[in-house]
């Protein structure tokens, strides 16, 4: 992920500065493999991209003194799914928004644990918390309700939002076996460290949890969603419906109940006149219900560097709009 990401704003560096007069220097980067590196004065962004890392001296011991030694204005946060409390992006989040820098996230765990803490904290520090990548990618479905749909009211959702599980039962169908199916979604860049949280409906959950959350304003925990993963349904299974014009799908579903709000993941039999029925390998598609109407997005095979994208983005956005 870190990689697309530097690679899109190396691509698009010009254009950036042409058309939003925007410039930046890479002046960190972590990970649990190479530690804390940063220098104010900037890293060479095509020796990160070769694995050339300098040596920092001191070293930084953790995300406070990273920031510090970076002077980072911009975080971009893209550690791995934790369902259980979200961290340690959240850790990773607050720090940056205390020390003045935007957070910028791919993960969507801090969305679930603590959106209104981050977003109390991002205005209070007139910074931004943004987090276009963490459902679907790069598709601008947070962004689309606030300014593309004002004075409506989500009713509810569904759709198919996790790529790998959409991988695996393709690959499947296709007479292989949910191994192959992984590794090849693993292959792709689309699976989760663990791909168990795909293939249990968690990462699913979590998005469908982090969309009840925001869009329709509902605090809405992982335990709150009702989960059944695809590893319930067996390989013979997925392959017989496909003659009987049917495929499974693994699809979240969301529906206001009064104040609340109920969330579902689970494997749907879906004919195959069901647009969710069609989408083949990483596609993606979500069906918002509002009051005044009802639309459809889908997503055609994204790879990282969508999500690498809605990270782009995001960092656009931070920078050109911040908070008066």
């Amino acid at each position: 992920m870190g990689r697309a990401l530097l690679r899109l704003l190396v691509s698009k560096e010009l254009e950036l500065r042409r058309k939003y007069d925007l410039r930046w220097r890479l002046t960190g980067v972590a990970s649990r493999r190479i530690g804390w590196i940063a220098n104010a004065e900037g890293l060479n962004p095509i020796a990160v991209l070769s694995g050339r890392f300098p040596t920092m001296t001191p070293a930084a011991r953790s995300a406070k003194e990273w920031l510090e030694a970076g002077r980072v204005d911009v975080l971009f946060e893209a550690t791995s799914l934790n369902t259980a409390d979200g961290q340690p992006a959240i850790e990773h989040l607050v720090t940056a928004l205390e020390s003045g820098a935007d957070a910028i996230s791919a993960n969507k765990g801090p969305l679930v644990h603590a959106y209104r803490d981050l977003m109390a904290l991002a205005k209070q520090k007139k910074r931004q918390f943004l987090f276009e990548s963490t459902v679907m990618d790069g598709v601008p479905l947070f962004s689309l309700f606030p300014f593309g749909l004002p004075a409506t009211e989500l009713h509810g959702f569904a759709g198919v939002v996790n790529s790998t599980s959409n991988v695996v039962l393709t690959e499947v169908e296709k007479g292989r076996s949910f191994d192959e199916g992984v590794k090849r979604a693993q292959g792709m860049g689309v699976a989760e460290t663990d791909p168990l949280e795909d293939l249990d409906g968690w990462d699913a959950a979590v998005k469908t949890a982090a969309l009840a959350t925001v869009l329709m304003g509902v605090p809405t925990g992982v335990a709150n969603v009702q989960r059944t993963g695809i590893r319930e349904l067996s390989e013979e299974k997925i392959r017989s419906v496909r003659g009987a014009g049917m495929r499974y799908k693994l699809v979240s579903r969301a529906e206001r109940r009064g104040d609340g709000v109920d969330c579902r993941v689970a494997p749907e039999l879906l004919l195959l006149t069901d647009p969710m029925a069609g989408l083949e390998g990483t596609s993606s598609a979500i069906r918002f219900d509002l009051d005044v109407m009802a639309f459809s997005v889908v997503q055609h095979n994204p790879g990282v560097e969508s999500t690498a994208y809605g990270l782009l983005a995001d960092f656009v956005r931070a920078t050109t709009a911040r908070p008066a």
